[in-house]
Formats: structure tokens, C-alpha cells, sequence
């Protein structure tokens, strides 16, 4: 499972990738997602859609140089959807550009396509089996074996087309090394479960950076070949078209797209499907719709089905067919150990989350979960966080935050950039003398306030902090702070009312005032006592001057 791994960094914890996991294999801790590999399927659908692109397919390239070095030769077997990947490019062409990078040999994939169609025929003929699901697709394989094992027996023991083809050249020859090069992610997994028999994979991706880091060209170039039937292996039905299809009591069917083909095996799980031969493909429209085309190729179904239907022949590949043991595959269960909680245990994590009846479980599928039950088991499996549940968490913001606006003891007004009230507190209501909020939602702010501070903000886009206003028509001060959030394109008034203190400072003020005034009043006074004390002592050191003086005189007549 190496093959798909995860830039951390680069995870937003949008869960964008859990959404579009068909069988939830991402489990998320820290707010980052992790991939179960022993969930996943390799269907690479995260890699698809995710929109840091932290999802990545490790890159084999430096792996094949250092092949091409070596002495055995290497040779490619190419998935025949390069046709539809590389426009107007065929398998000569690509045989020409892929020799320059160092390859003996190119083979189309389609060679081991037409050994697998053959053996699927002789099981057919046979009539042995009930229902029969083409083995082709690594990711339906792991899909079987790892979340429907009980249908595990209806998947033919037929290696893949890949293998087939690998096994083929490796018998041609015995020293030769094998690199796939293909539009499919499983592919890898595939090629490292291989056993030796293909020695690396590459991606259409890997080989276009490939080449353009060489500067080849590839040419616009095709040639027709008849007998090259199975090309239309990798189109949806395309197995199909190149079966016979003569055993009459079988049912053929095909299914592509990963959810299509999980409905059909809990059919066949119930026990409801009999005599059938499925085929099965993870990507809607086969592998021309395959992860890596998709994200990179912008894959056109419908055109790069007509691209396929004009390269394919009318006759078989001539291949030399093996024994059947020879090409059988056993598939294994895979192991799951998951915790099952229980009912109990489940409706604990729902009440954390704020479900507490039917009503409240949204199954909005946020979280990337398609109910909330199927998030709560995955809480309680260790896979998901309550914190993914964006309804509960936008709740849980919204009470906090409108718990905060109602008990506020300060005036709340919100507004918007046309000047029109939004949003209005309690406290704001009964500074304003309003009974009801929608007295005044609505409505322009010139009802309930001067709007001069306001259209100041905008013009400005300065905020207003802490300035005092007297409010005429309320006969209240406030401390007014006015903020412009760009983002919401709203105007937040936050009003302290201070009129008590506004009152106490203005009594204080009159208080002083009348204090100064008394004072004055008392140093006007006293000193109007001392120039009388002054005056009465003056005329009495007059006349007792006078009086000692003619004494003075007296005595000295005498």
C-alpha cells in the first residue's frame, strides 16, 4: 500500500476525501486524514479529488532508470487505454519513443487481455460455476476480499491481464524484466504482489514526465491491426465484446463505477443472483476513466470510447494459450479488525455530538459520512472526531456566540454596507426603547442612530473606538466603538452605556462647583472682616496717638 501515501502538511481537514471514499478507508486524527491499508481499496478516488493535492502516487521512474542500467533487458506491456490517453498516438509510435528512453521491446497489455478472455470462455463452457466476477480489476479483487468475502468464492481464480501478459514475455524471455505502464494506481499494488512476475509499474503520468524531461516527441501516428480484438478490454462492457458469449444459460452482465459494483455483490451476497457472468470494473467507464487519466487527462468517455472502438481490431491477438494452472490466481480474505460498538456506545457518541433524537441526525454527509450512525461508529472505531460534524460544530459556535451577544450587559448593533440593521441585542432593544427585534431589522440605522460615525467607518475604514456620544433622543451616554468586518461586509456597533457615570461625574463636578463657590464666598467674607479689623485698629492707634502726644505736651508745659 506504499504505492498512495500522504503530504500531512498539505491536509486542510476538508474531508473532501472520506466523501468520495466508497468504502471510508481514511481515518482522521489531528485533523489530518490517514489512509487504512487494510481498508483500502486503491481506487484512488482520493487522489482524485483531493484540492491540496496531498494525496500522492509514489513515482517508480527512478526505480526503471536504474533497470534500463542493468543487463537484463526490459520490456513494457502497455495498457491498451494509451490510445486514449495519448491522442492519436498508436502502439508503433509509442514502441519508437519508449525504445529511446532505453526499452527493448513495447507489448500491448491486450496479448495477456485475450490469454484471460480465453480462460474466462473455458470456464463459461465448463458450466461448473454459479455466478463468475471477471478478476481483471485489482481494485474490484481488493473490494471482494477485504469488505465482501462471502463473494469471494465468485471471483475467477484468473490472474489479471497484466500478469497474464507479464507471465507471457517472461516465458518468451526468461532473463527479461517487466514494467506496466498503465492509467491505474491498484496496478502497483498489483505489480508489487506480483511475486517477481512484473517488476515495476509506472503510471501514464510517470511516462509523460518521462518523456518530456528527455524532450521526445511522441508521433501522430496509427495503424490499423485486425486481430487486436481485446483493446476494448479497458472500455466499460469491453470484456464483454470480446467473449464469445455462447453459453446460453449464463447471464452477462457489466457493472463499472465502485458503488454500481458494491450494490451488485450485496445482491449476490443476499443470494439473489444466479448464473451469471459479471464484469466489473472500479472506475466508471473502465479504465479509460481510470485515477491517474481522470485527474490528469480530463478522460471524455464517450471520445475516448470511439478512440478505443477505432484502434480495436475484429479478431483475437494470436496468443499461445497456457494451462489454466498455469494462470490461476487464489484470492485471500482480507483481515479486518474493527471494533463493532455497541448500540449503547453508539448513542453516546451521537448525544456528544448533539443528536439526541431522530430529528437532530441531519445526514448531511459534511463529515463525509452518509448518516450520522455511520459517523458515530467510526467515531467509535477510532476512524473519525466528534469535531468533524460541521452542523454541531457551527451549533455549538452559533449558542457560544449568541450566548455571549444576549448576556452582554453592552448594546449590540450590526449593519450592513447598505446601512440597514441586521442584527440587535437585548440590551440594545432597551437602550432603544424597542420591543421586538423586528421592529427595527431591516430597517436603515437613521431610526434608531445617528448614521454620520457609520458612514465615517466606510469611507474611512478606520474604526471608531471608545469615542462618547450623547444620545439625545435616548437620554443616555454611551462609549460608542465601531468596526468595519470587510470580510462579512458588516459594520459592528458595540455601545457601553455610561450615563450613571456620565450622572456621578456631572454631580461630582456640581459638587466641586458649589464647594469652590462657598469657598470663595467665605475668603470673600473673611477678608472683608480683616480690612474692617484693619480699618477699627487704624482709627484707634490714630486717636491714641493724638492723645499721647498732647500728654506728652502737657508734661512738658509742666
Amino acid at each position: 500500500m506504499a504505492c498512495l501515501t500522504l503530504k500531512k502538511s498539505n491536509c486542510k481537514n476538508c474531508y473532501k476525501c472520506i466523501r468520495h471514499c466508497p468504502v471510508k478507508a481514511i481515518r482522521f486524527s489531528g485533523n489530518q486524514a490517514h489512509i487504512m491499508k487494510d481498508e483500502c481499496i486503491l481506487c484512488g478516488q482520493c487522489f482524485v479529488v483531493c484540492p491540496q493535492n496531498a494525496k500522492e502516487i509514489v513515482d517508480s521512474t527512478e526505480t526503471v532508470k536504474v533497470m534500463l542500467k542493468e543487463e537484463n533487458p526490459v520490456f513494457v506491456s502497455l495498457a491498451p487505454s494509451f490510445i486514449a490517453n495519448y491522442e492519436g498516438v498508436g502502439i508503433e509510435a509509442m514502441r519508437e519513443a519508449l525504445q529511446k528512453l532505453g526499452f527493448i521491446d513495447v507489448e500491448e497489455t491486450a496479448i495477456g487481455a485475450t490469454i484471460v478472455k480465453n480462460e474466462y470462455e473455458k470456464m463459461l463452457a465448463e458450466g461448473e460455476r454459479d455466478v463468475i466476477i471477471t478478476s481483471c480489476c485489482p481494485t474490484i479483487n481488493l473490494l471482494i476480499q477485504r469488505h465482501f468475502p462471502s463473494a469471494l468464492p465468485y471471483l475467477a481464480d484468473v490472474v489479471s491481464p497484466m500478469l497474464a501478459h507479464c507471465m507471457d514475455i517472461k516465458k518468451r524471455y526468461p532473463n527479461a524484466k517487466t514494467v506496466f505502464i498503465g492509467p491505474c494506481v491498484s496496478k502497483k499494488y498489483e505489480g508489487e504482489s506480483s511475486g517477481g512476475i512484473v517488476d515495476a509499474v509506472l503510471t501514464f503520468e510517470e511516462l509523460s514526465n518521462w518523456l518530456k524531461e528527455e524532450n521526445i516527441q511522441l508521433k501522430q501516428e496509427v495503424k490499423e491491426n485486425e486481430a487486436s480484438r481485446a483493446r476494448f478490454f479497458p472500455t466499460a462492457g469491453g470484456i464483454l465484446k470480446t467473449m464469445k458469449q455462447e453459453t446460453s444459460e449464463y447471464t452477462y452482465l457489466t457493472f463499472d463505477g465502485v458503488e454500481s459494483c458494491m450494490n451488485a455483490l450485496r445482491d449476490i451476497e443476499e443470494g439473489r443472483v444466479h448464473k451469471c457472468f459479471i464484469e466489473m470494473s472500479a472506475c466508471v467507464g473502465s479504465c479509460i476513466g481510470g485515477p491517474v487519466m481522470e485527474k490528469y487527462h480530463n478522460s471524455q468517455l464517450i471520445s475516448d470510447y470511439i478512440a478505443i472502438s477505432e484502434f480495436a481490431g475484429k479478431e483475437d491477438f494470436p496468443v499461445e494459450q497456457p494451462a489454466s494452472e498455469n494462470i490461476k490466481k487464489t484470492f485471500v480474505q482480507g483481515e479486518r479488525n474493527l471494533h463493532q460498538p455497541s448500540e449503547e456506545e453508539i448513542n453516546d457518541v451521537l448525544r456528544q455530538m448533539g443528536k439526541t433524537k431522530p430529528s437532530d441526525e441531519l445526514n448531511c454527509g459534511s463529515c463525509g459520512y452518509n448518516t450520522c450512525r455511520e459517523k458515530a461508529i467510526a467515531v467509535c472505531q477510532g476512524k473519525a472526531e466528534i469535531s468533524m460534524c460541521l452542523p454541531y460544530l457551527k451549533k455549538k459556535a452559533e449558542s457560544f456566540s449568541n450566548t455571549i451577544v444576549k448576556n452582554t450587559p453592552n448594546a449590540i448593533v450590526v449593519i450592513d454596507e447598505d446601512l440597514q440593521v441586521q442584527q440587535i441585542n437585548e440590551a440594545a432593544r432597551k437602550m432603544m426603547n424597542l420591543r421586538f427585534s423586528s421592529d427595527i431589522l431591516g430597517e436603515s440605522v437613521v431610526r434608531v442612530l445617528d448614521p454620520v460615525d457609520f458612514i465615517q467607518v466606510l469611507d474611512s475604514g478606520e474604526s471608531i473606538h471608545d469615542k462618547k456620544v450623547y444620545l439625545e433622543e435616548y437620554k443616555r451616554y454611551v462609549e460608542q466603538s465601531i468596526v468595519h468586518d470587510e470580510e462579512s461586509h458588516l459594520l459592528i456597533c458595540i455601545m457601553r452605556d455610561i450615563t450613571e457615570e456620565e450622572k456621578h461625574r456631572e454631580k461630582r463636578e456640581d459638587i466641586s462647583r458649589q464647594t469652590i463657590e462657598v469657598a470663595d464666598k467665605v475668603v470673600d467674607k473673611q477678608m472683608r472682616i480683616v480690612q474692617e479689623i484693619a480699618s477699627l485698629l487704624g482709627e484707634t492707634a490714630a486717636e491714641t496717638k493724638i492723645a499721647l502726644t498732647k500728654l506728652k505736651e502737657s508734661i512738658k508745659d509742666e
